[in-house]
C-alpha cells in the first residue's frame, strides 16, 4: 500500500482517529482545563463525530480545539493529505499542484499550504547547532528575480547581483540540522547576533572569505574560511559545501516549484525547507515519519484570516 492510499487521507473518521492517537498519546486532554482522560464521547445525531465533554469543567471539545485545524471547514483528511504531500516533496509542492491533487479550490490549497508552513516554524529554539569537535557552516544567499527580467517600473536601478533580492542566511551542522532565516541586511552586527544565538560556542565555524564573519568567528573554538573569489572551494576540512547543498535544494524549489516567493511569506517557506532537511532520509526519517513529526507543530497555532475591523494579527497576512 502506497502512502497516498492510506485511509487517513480519504476518510475523515480515520483521519480524526489517527490525529487523536498522536495529539493524545496518554489519554484525552481537555483543552479548557487540562484534565487528562476524564471525558465522555457525546453520541447521537445532534453531535458531530469526535465531540467529547469534559467531566471536570463540562466543556465540549474535539481533538482540533486549540490547533491549526480548529473550526476549519476543510475536511481533516484533506489537511493530512496536504501535509503528507508537502513533507514528501523534497523541493516543495505548489498550492496549484495541491489544488489539482486534492480536488480543492486553489484558494483553499493556498490556505492549507501557508498554515502548514507556519506550523513548522519553531516557536522555541532547540538546542544550539554544533558542539564540541563539531563543525557548523554559515553562508548567505539571495532570493528573488534578476533585475533585467522585471518590468521596467519595478526595477530598482541600483546595479546587479543582490539588488532587489531578499537575503537568507543559513547555518548548517555537518551531518546534522540546518537553521535558516530571512535577514534584513547581511552585515557583521546581524551575523554575529544570529550565529552566537544559534551555534554552540564550542563549535568550529566554516565560512567563505566575507569579512562580515570575522567578528562572529572570534566567538567560537575555531574559524576557517575558503576564498571563493580565487576559486578555492575546499582546503582540507575547510569548505562550505554542506550549506551550499542546502541552498541548492532551496533554490530548486524557488525556481522550479514556486517561481516567486514574497518577502512577506519567505520565513514560512524557509521553515518548510528547514523542517524537511532536518528530518531527512539521511538522518533515518522516511516520508511518513516526517509527516507524523510535523503534526506536533499544529498545537497552539490556531490561525485565521485577519479581520478587516480588527488590529489583531492572528492571520498570515502580517
Amino acid at each position: 500500500m502506497s502512502d497516498l492510499s492510506n485511509p487517513i487521507f480519504h476518510d475523515e473518521t480515520k483521519a480524526r482517529e489517527w490525529l487523536e492517537a498522536r495529539i493524545w498519546p496518554n489519554g484525552r486532554v481537555c483543552p479548557h482545563c487540562g484534565v487528562i482522560d476524564q471525558s465522555t464521547l457525546l453520541k447521537g445525531k445532534s453531535h458531530r463525530p469526535g465531540l467529547y465533554q469534559c467531566n471536570a469543567c463540562r466543556q465540549p471539545f474535539t481533538v482540533t480545539v486549540g490547533t491549526l485545524y480548529e473550526r476549519s471547514h476543510v475536511p481533516l483528511n484533506k489537511w493530512l493529505a496536504a501535509t503528507h504531500l508537502m513533507m514528501a516533496s523534497k523541493k516543495g509542492m505548489s498550492a496549484m499542484q495541491v489544488h489539482r491533487m486534492l480536488g480543492v479550490s486553489y484558494k483553499t490549497a493556498w490556505f492549507l499550504c501557508h498554515r502548514i508552513r507556519e506550523s513548522l516554524r519553531e516557536t522555541q529554539p532547540e538546542t544550539p547547532l554544533g558542539g564540541e569537535n563539531k563543525v557548523v557552516e554559515a553562508d548567505e544567499t539571495y532570493i528573488g528575480g534578476k533585475e533585467k527580467n522585471k518590468h521596467a517600473n519595478k526595477r530598482q536601478h541600483r546595479g546587479r547581483g543582490a539588488v532587489g533580492k531578499e537575503p537568507v542566511v543559513a547555518l548548517v551542522e555537518r551531518q546534522g540540522r540546518v537553521c535558516s532565516q530571512h535577514m534584513p541586511e547581511v552585515n557583521a552586527k546581524n551575523l554575529k547576533a544570529a550565529l552566537t544565538a544559534q551555534i554552540d560556542r564550542k563549535s568550529y565555524l566554516m565560512t567563505d572569505e566575507s569579512g562580515s564573519y570575522i567578528q562572529a568567528g572570534q566567538q567560537f573554538s575555531g574559524h576557517e574560511t575558503v576564498n571563493h573569489s580565487i576559486e578555492e572551494y575546499v582546503r582540507g576540512n575547510a569548505h562550505t559545501n554542506t550549506v551550499e547543498g542546502y541552498f541548492s535544494i532551496l533554490k530548486r524549489g524557488v525556481y522550479g516549484t514556486f517561481h516567486h516567493i514574497s518577502q512577506q511569506h519567505l520565513k514560512r517557506y524557509l521553515a518548510e525547507f528547514d523542517f524537511r532537511y532536518n528530518e531527512r532520509i539521511a538522518l533515518g526519517v522516511n516520508d511518513h515519519q516526517r509527516m507524523e513529526k510535523s503534526i506536533s507543530g499544529i498545537v497552539g497555532k490556531r490561525l485565521t484570516y485577519r479581520r478587516t475591523n480588527s488590529q489583531a494579527s492572528e492571520g498570515l497576512d502580517s
